[in-house]
């Protein structure tokens, strides 16, 4: 490793430098995500299980609804838009945080949730229906489970990896970070990491390890095709709920 690092050194050497958009993507979460929504009479009774935990019971009055022991909103408003359609105001202290906006597909198979948070792009999650009974009163009640390949898919996801100019490379997606391959730990900003490292396996080739209270949680591999127009990342995680993430996304250069 450091024969080759002399031989190719630095940022210039990225094969990933450029911008990409995601082309394919496919995800597994051990265990994963679980969302339950039951009927009772009158109320529905929310339970979601997984990287988030959420329990509340609400009626589709538009009244507030207290919703203790989440730290990003402690409180929610559901409405009923259609019989397929229902949307969420999550608020914090009387203060409106996000709005959730859920669609049931026509097969009644497939769950669709936009949330919107001002500031920031919607993010999509795709939910497919993994059991419980089935309401004709209520086509949304039941169990799910998210669809990791089609919630990143909808999603877009973009990348840009440049050279900084002071010989690191600087990393811009769902999260960022300047650094050099050195092995080094550098600040990851907007993550659930604290640190990546980065190491240049070849000339196509760059592994990224992250780290979180010191503990490595995350190991990336990045290989770019001999053409420079298509880039693999292959992931295993472990997230701070102790579920195991394994994911293989496939790039292509804009």
């Amino acid at each position: 490793m450091l024969l080759l690092l002399t031989v190719v050194p630095a940022a210039a050497a990225d094969p990933r430098a450029g911008a990409w958009t995601l082309l394919s993507a496919q995800s597994s979460l051990t265990p994963p995500d679980k969302l339950s929504v039951t009927e009772l009479q009158g109320p529905i009774h929310v339970v979601m299980s997984g990287e988030t935990h959420l329990d509340f019971t609400a009626k589709s009055d538009g009244k507030d609804t207290a919703v203790p022991g989440n730290p990003g909103f402690n409180q929610v408003e559901l409405h009923r838009i259609s019989k397929k359609e229902s949307e969420v105001t999550e608020k914090k202290d009387g203060v409106v945080v996000a709005t959730v906006h859920v669609k049931l597909s026509n097969d009644g198979k497939e769950l669709t949730v936009t949330t919107a948070n001002k500031g920031h792009a919607d993010q999509i999650t795709v939910w497919t229906r993994s059991g419980g009974a089935k309401s004709v009163k209520d086509p949304l009640a039941g169990e799910w489970t998210e669809d990791l390949s089609k919630t990143r898919l909808r999603q877009g996801l973009a990348l840009k990896i440049d050279a900084d100019g002071s010989g690191a490379v600087h990393f811009s997606g769902e999260y960022s970070y300047t650094a050099r391959f050195d092995g080094k730990p550098y600040d990851v900003k907007n993550s659930r990491n604290d640190t990546v490292a980065l190491q240049l396996v070849d000339a196509h080739t760059v592994d990224a390890v992250y780290r979180r209270d010191d503990q490595v949680t995350q190991r990336d591999r990045w290989a770019v095709s001999g053409d420079g127009q298509q880039m693999t990342l292959t992931t295993t995680a472990t997230l701070e709920t102790g579920q195991h993430l394994d994911e293989k996304l496939v790039f292509k250069k804009q």
